[in-house]
């Protein structure tokens, strides 16, 4: 019988795990048979390393298959979710969620909460007066049921090997392997019981993955496992080099979302959500094309139908839906200070990292799992890549309610922006999109 160390020896010297040997690894972990620090030295060795797809494989279904497994089986048609890994501005799930529930396609979205200079869906969620981000599992059954869309949070029974060895890679400076990514998302994802998976891999300085060349490796990545677990899968890979949309920040980036259901939305924003959703629409086979599936997705925007349908997620899920009309009823600081422009010119950078870094210094986002979030704080940018300023001119808005907070936030934003005389080439918004 193989032991920890065999499997950490094998991994170290870059042989081949077989699945049974990953799985008795894993569920030796999970009944304390083997204990943090093998699991910590295999993580490293894997992180050095890489391991084969079959490999990549074996480690997502056992850990996957480490909880329950939602059956959703009762609810007609093709279940579809969205995973982002993660951004600054990046709002999208809020907006995906209601525009695919009202083209026909059943959602069931499960999402994190903010850790480092990235924001957390459930966060944002929470800056909504009562929202429960963790319905029980029949409760979601009955919410998808009503509404089409539930947004949740991770269950404790819902790949529970995940939770673990994530807070382990944590710790241990092994979370940038791109294995142990692949494994982490598609188990939670794949425990959900869907049918096909619409993934935005972010690109750039605000994103997990800064480079396009270790984005797209992450791409092929998912898309290998995704095939091989027989799931349909379309990732996009897109562009964070600045924050999508202009809030940053929880209540503020509801206040976006609000603000784009019904019918006001910075360029980037539409193009990349509109882009997701229709994915997510034809995936959910409501649509002919990829064409249509857009038009759809316009038009349930164009027709308010996606912005009942918010708000018929929010009061499923206990929160105040009044927000939807009144955005007022969300969080607000106390104080709002212009960061202004100490040149002419263009913006040749707007870095949505050193920008999310100001927000989280500011108090909207954790470096610790246990970190208090203020909901009400964060930036909205009033110019972006390529705008013109004039000397003086409010290049964001910083909203804030502790000074000494926001006195450790200006230094970063000052770094975030640069003016120079001539305006910056243009990235494109979407970089690639694999298909599986």
């Amino acid at each position: 019988m193989i032991t920890a160390r065999d499997v950490i020896q094998k991994t170290r010297d870059r042989q081949k795990l077989t699945s049974s040997e990953i799985s008795s690894f894993l569920r030796g972990y999970m009944s304390s048979q083997i204990t943090d620090y093998h699991v910590a030295a295999w993580l490293m060795a894997v992180y050095l390393n890489g391991m084969s797809t079959d490999e990549t494989l074996a480690l997502t279904r056992e850990m996957r298959d480490s909880g329950k497994v939602l059956d959703l089986s009762a609810i007609p048609g093709k279940k579809i979710d969205k995973h982002s890994t993660g951004g600054v501005g990046d709002k999208t799930s809020m907006m995906l969620a209601p525009i695919a529930a009202a083209c026909g396609v059943t959602v069931p979205m499960i999402t994190g909460r903010a850790l480092g200079h990235t924001g957390g869906t459930l966060d944002k969620l929470e800056s909504i007066p009562g929202f429960n981000p963790k319905p029980s599992p029949g409760k979601v059954i009955e919410i998808l049921k009503s509404t089409g869309a539930a947004i949740m949070g991770q269950t404790d029974d819902l790949a529970p090997a995940d939770r673990r060895i994530y807070a382990l890679r944590d710790v241990t400076a092994t979370v940038e392997s791109i294995p142990l990514i692949t494994a982490s998302i598609l188990s939670k994802k794949l425990a959900e019981g869907i049918d096909g998976l619409v993934m935005d891999v972010k690109a750039g300085s605000g994103a997990f993955m800064p480079t396009l060349k270790a984005a797209t490796s992450l791409s092929r990545s998912i898309v290998d496992v995704c095939r091989a677990m027989k799931t349909k899968i379309v990732v996009l890979i897109t562009d964070m080099e600045q924050p999508l949309g202009r809030a940053i920040g929880n209540a503020l980036e509801i206040r976006e979302c609000i603000e784009f259901l019904n019918g006001q939305t910075p360029e980037d924003l539409e193009t990349v959500t509109i882009a997701l959703a229709a994915h997510m629409i034809r995936l959910g086979g409501q649509a002919r094309s990829l064409d249509h599936a857009s038009k759809l997705a316009y038009q349930s925007v164009a027709r308010g139908e996606a912005a009942r349908r918010f708000r018929q997620i929010i009061r499923a899920q206990g929160g105040d839906e009044r927000v939807v009309d009144n955005p007022d009823l969300l969080p607000r600081a106390a104080n709002t200070t212009g960061f202004r422009a100490k040149t002419s010119g263009f913006v040749t950078r707007c870095d949505a990292k050193f920008l999310g870094l100001a927000s989280n210094a500011l108090g909207a986002g954790r470096h610790r799992v246990e970190d208090h979030v203020d909901l009400a704080v964060g930036i909205y940018l009033d110019k972006k890549l390529g705008d013109r300023v004039v000397k003086g001119e409010v290049l964001c808005r910083i909203h804030w309610n502790d000074e000494r907070r926001f006195t450790g936030a200006v230094p970063l934003i000052e770094q975030a922006y640069q003016i120079e005389s001539k305006p910056p080439r243009r990235r494109p918004l979407i970089h690639a999109v694999l298909k599986g």
